[in-house]
């Protein structure tokens, strides 16, 4: 039988991912020109970056959040084989899908991290177009936030089927 202590660590490490990864989409840095005080040069300013570290946290909580589940499971590769049975069957099927969705969802989060960190210092003379001021794209953290969701889902459904092939009553090959 699943530890309802696991599944419920891993929920609860999943839902600050996925609030943290909302949080850092609602939060991201914006940016505008800006004249210097002699008017000689346009410069951009940035307002908080504090979506970078909601974009990271999500990142961590939802590494931790795998990291549990994989330990708990062995890895589904580790440890006695699996009884033969449906359970194994769908457990296969949900550790393989939900890697897929974690890569997707941490490529998203540290990508936006990254590029939300990214300011850049680019000066112009006034008479010439303004700076580019460089921002994160509008539904990157988004992304990564729907990814956490699903990654989630899968996640807890894989623990559940993998401890009910366990459990299964026939003996491994």
């Amino acid at each position: 039988m699943a530890s309802k202590l696991v599944i419920a660590i891993v929920f609860i490490f999943d839902i600050i991912a996925f609030g943290l990864a909302i949080a850092a989409e609602q939060r991201r840095s914006k940016a505008q020109v800006v004249p210097d005080s002699e008017k000689n040069y346009t410069y951009c300013v940035y307002d908080s970056d504090i979506a970078t570290g909601f974009g990271v946290g999500a990142l961590l909580f939802l590494l931790a959040s795998q990291i549990l589940v994989m330990a708990a499971s062995k890895c589904f590769c580790c440890g006695p084989a699996l009884r033969p049975s449906g359970s194994r069957s769908c457990a296969l099927i949900l550790f393989l899908i939900s890697w897929v969705t974690f890569l997707i969802a941490e490529s998203c989060l540290l990508a936006g991290s990254v590029q939300n960190a990214y300011h850049t210092r680019y000066r112009g003379i006034f008479s010439e177009d303004p700076p580019s001021c460089q921002t994160l794209r509008k539904g990157v953290f988004g992304a990564g936030a729907a990814f956490v969701f699903f990654t989630g889902i899968l996640t807890e459904f894989y623990y559940i089927s993998y401890a009910k092939s366990k459990d299964a009553g026939l003996p491994p090959y």
